[in-house]
């Protein structure tokens, strides 16, 4: 009754007694979660389950499933045909400072180049903010080659690692301390190319240098010139590249999960070799990406049922209340509602059931690209169950490999990206961030991307008397045509998840 009275904060006023209301919310909430992850989960959907485990897929599905994308009539424009060159004279600095994971941030870099580019401006190295929730301190060059970076797009944009001495002032403590004549903090979501000409090349023009933020979706995916869909692209597919530890690193993991014959103990530092050694190898395995989107935030914020009983409820009820004071859209709807609408994440069991309808069997090599999964292995058990090759991070690196990214999320995503874009399929158990912009990049290069028809999947996963035949058909009919079929871009939609048809040309 007093952990209620100082959750609801009705009667006191003094800023102490809030504070530690607060405070005691969130150690009630945390302590809730905590026992809902403890507490064992049972399967949702026990009668598909037993069907899935004990399934023989035949082995022209097998192949099927397996089989790469045929030209499909598009492919990436030949940029030699009209080859940019830069301004002679720049009209001042353009900073941007962007906050959000790091595939909003990459798309933000995409856009801050096409700005510069728009202004005649030259770019600083953008700024990436603190990550509020993974609390990640990752710079630009901590992630990026900026060296490639600059060198791809040398004939495109000027840019600079940073600021010459006379403008050093111009830092994110400055602008944060008062309103500064030089920060344009009002760039409306996706704005035009007039915008930027009419509001931002006067501040350039001035004061030869103009900081935005913020800056995320601060450009409009539509009615810009031709030139400037096709920097964006060429900066995200060719110019953004990973440092080169993630590179080395990933190829090493991609090796490890084509040629499972390492153990633990060997390996090592020696990436280069290992990769090295495994070019020869003519009998590489294939394997899938999972991005397994199910974290404490989406499973809170979607309002969504997920099996784990009362305490998992009344934890992510209060985790809410806390986080979004309550005001969540889809609390509106019921379980049913929202299911039926396809508006609730796939928990791992029930992506796991969607891959063994298409066909992957126990004998598939799973990459499993995620965080922290909410519910923890409890919540894995039925999908290690369904695929037993599973691996992870942690299972296919070395405790000295793992120090290289130990609490590094934007490194650790990267690596993730990484080895997403080298596997024969990658498939996002929900919409988001990653999903989108693997979608978008994987398109570009014709490779095969499963996208899940979370409607169906939401509706099937309703009916608690389905067979196990009458489920497998029902998902292999409703992914026909969602497993990398290129879809040309329509208005709003982003360049960087549909790339065609701006950023490529009719082959």
């Amino acid at each position: 009754m007093e952990l209620g009275f100082l959750c609801r904060g009705t009667t006191t006023t003094t800023t102490l007694v809030v504070f530690l209301s607060l405070f005691i919310c969130f150690i009630h909430v945390s302590s809730s979660s905590l026992y809902s992850e403890l507490n064992p989960i049972k399967p949702r959907h026990s009668r598909l389950l037993r069907s899935a485990v004990q399934r023989e897929t035949p082995t022209s599905q097998l192949s099927e499933i397996w089989t790469p994308l045929e030209t499909q009539g598009w492919k990436p424009c030949d940029e030699s045909i009209n080859k940019p060159t830069l301004p002679e004279k720049s009209e001042g600095y353009i900073q941007v400072f962007l906050d959000g994971g790091l595939n909003q941030q990459r798309m933000g870099i995409c856009d801050a180049v096409a700005v510069a580019k728009i202004l005649n401006a030259t770019l600083v190295i953008p700024y990436l903010e603190l990550n509020p929730v993974w609390k990640d301190s990752s710079s630009f060059e901590d992630i990026f080659d900026v060296d490639h970076f600059i060198d791809v797009l040398k004939n495109d944009v000027s840019i600079v690692k940073e600021l010459p001495e006379e403008y050093s002032w111009s830092s994110r403590e400055y602008y944060a301390l008062a309103i500064r004549d030089t920060r344009i903090k009002v760039a409306p979501v996706h704005a035009t190319a007039n915008w930027y000409i009419e509001n931002v090349l006067p501040v350039l023009q001035s004061y030869g240098i103009a900081a935005i933020s913020p800056f995320s979706h601060r450009l409009s995916f539509d009615n810009l010139p031709m030139d400037i869909q096709h920097l964006r692209c060429k900066v995200n597919f060719q110019a953004l590249v990973f440092v080169p530890h993630i590179r080395a690193l990933g190829d090493a993991l991609v090796n490890r999960l084509r040629n499972p014959q390492h153990t633990t103990e060997e390996m090592g530092s020696n990436y280069l070799q290992e990769v090295t050694d495994a070019d020869d190898n003519k009998n590489a395995g294939k394997f899938v990406v999972l991005h397994l989107r199910f974290d404490k935030d989406m499973a809170a914020h979607s309002a969504c049922d997920f099996g784990g009983g009362k305490a998992e409820k009344l934890a992510l009820a209060k985790y809410r209340q806390v986080i979004w004071q309550g005001r969540v859209l889809n609390s509106q709807f019921t379980d049913e509602e929202l299911r039926s609408q396809g508006r609730c994440p796939m928990t791992p069991e029930e992506v796991g059931l969607l891959l063994a309808a298409l066909g992957f069997d126990n004998s598939t090599r799973l990459y499993l690209a995620s965080h922290k999964v909410y519910g923890g292995g409890a919540r894995i058990a039925t999908l290690k169950e369904l695929f037993p090759l599973m691996e992870d991070k942690k299972s296919l690196t070395s405790p000295f490999e793992r120090t290289l990214i130990k609490g590094k999320a934007s490194l650790l995503a990267a690596l993730d990206y990484y080895i997403s874009m080298h596997s024969d399929i990658f498939i996002s158990a929900s919409p988001g961030n990653m999903h989108n912009a693997l979608v978008g990049h994987r398109s570009y290069l014709n490779l095969k991307t499963i996208r899940p028809n979370m409607q169906l999947m939401g509706q099937l996963f309703l009916n608690k008397t389905m067979e196990w035949s009458e489920f497998e058909h029902a998902v292999v009919e409703g992914h026909e045509t969602r497993q990398g079929q290129l879809r040309l871009r329509k208005p709003k939609q982003s360049i960087y998840t549909y790339p065609a048809p701006d950023c490529m040309c009719q082959a």
